[in-house]
């Protein structure tokens, strides 16, 4: 899918540390339809391809609304954003793209952290009141985008850490119905928190990479990628075949020589760098495929996935 540019339509302060965007087509045009759960490829001014997801309307073709959470501590797209982002900006974007979509379900819970609030807004709207519940933890309620809009929702518990404390999830998830549909977006370890507590059908989006269980934050060989033997890889459109050495990422030996190859979050999380695998076997260690896709090998994300054996293929 190739970049198409957008300007900035407008930016307003959503809360404390998070603005929003919205984005339209310069010459006016309708722009693609998505679905609840889809998110942007952005290309900032600097060059840096970050991922926000839609928060807005599905029915609206005219415009495109994100949420930018200010990061001091992220790589830096989020302080650009808030920085130097602003009406009549123009980004370059990719998608929609939709790997959290919103599938059918009797009853729904919805659990969000943060700013991930926002790939949960649009599924909230689209569905009927009486058919889900959400709750929503934050650092305060300043902190906490969309308080206002989702104030007038029912089904709806606000949880501001200053003053009520951490999510009660045993609460919360305790007297569902097994046929639940879960959904939670958020930190790291709110989703571990949920995954440990829920056996049922559980439907999580990262904004980070996946920490190894038992790690502690530490950067073991499943969250950077790196495994202990070197093997070759045919790129098979571009007729190269090129060399990945013990410590060293498929994607940096790749953008040797194919320099363009698309990428963003180097850690498995994103999807960028998703390329369709011809031969060998992958070795994956993303958070974005699920088991039965890891388990058919037809893809794999380049920037932190290997190869179980000493060649693969892949159509680059």
């Amino acid at each position: 899918m190739s970049v198409f540019r957008l300007t900035v339509r407008s930016v307003v302060r959503e809360a404390e540390d998070v603005l929003g965007l919205l984005l339209a087509d310069p010459s006016g045009a309708d722009l693609a339809p998505w679905e609840p759960g889809a998110h942007l490829e952005v290309t900032l001014p600097s060059g840096a391809v970050r991922h926000y997801s839609l928060c807005g309307d599905p029915d609206d073709r005219e415009v495109y609304r994100l949420g930018v959470l200010r990061e001091p501590a992220g790589r830096g797209g989020s302080e650009e954003v808030h920085a130097s982002v602003g009406p009549g900006t123009v980004l370059g974007v990719r998608g929609p793209f939709n790997r959290f979509p919103l599938v059918p379900a009797e009853r729904y819970l919805f659990v969000a952290g943060g700013i991930g609030i926002t790939p949960l807004l649009p599924m909230l709207r689209s569905l009927p009141p009486a058919s889900w519940s959400l709750v929503y933890g934050g650092r305060s309620l300043a902190s906490m985008a969309y308080r206002e809009e989702l104030a007038g929702l029912p089904g709806v518990t606000l949880v501001p850490q200053d003053t009520a404390g951490l999510l009660d999830l045993d609460a919360a998830l305790g007297a569902l119905p097994p046929s639940t549909a879960v959904y939670c977006c958020g930190p790291e370890g709110l989703l571990r928190a949920v995954e440990e507590r829920w056996t049922g059908a559980l439907h999580t989006e990262r904004f980070g990479a996946t920490a190894p269980a038992g790690s502690e934050g530490s950067e073991g060989s499943e969250g950077s990628g790196v495994s202990e033997g070197g093997f070759e890889v045919e790129l098979r459109r571009s007729g190269l075949t090129v060399r990945v050495e013990p410590g060293r990422s498929l994607l940096d030996a790749v953008r040797e020589v194919v320099p363009g190859v698309a990428y963003s979050c180097e850690e498995g999380w994103c999807g960028t760098c998703e390329t369709k695998v011809l031969g060998g076997t992958p070795e994956h260690h993303d958070s974005v495929l699920g088991e039965a896709e890891k388990a058919a090998g037809a893809s794999m994300m380049i920037c932190v996935g290997r190869a179980r054996g000493p060649r693969l293929t892949l159509d680059l």
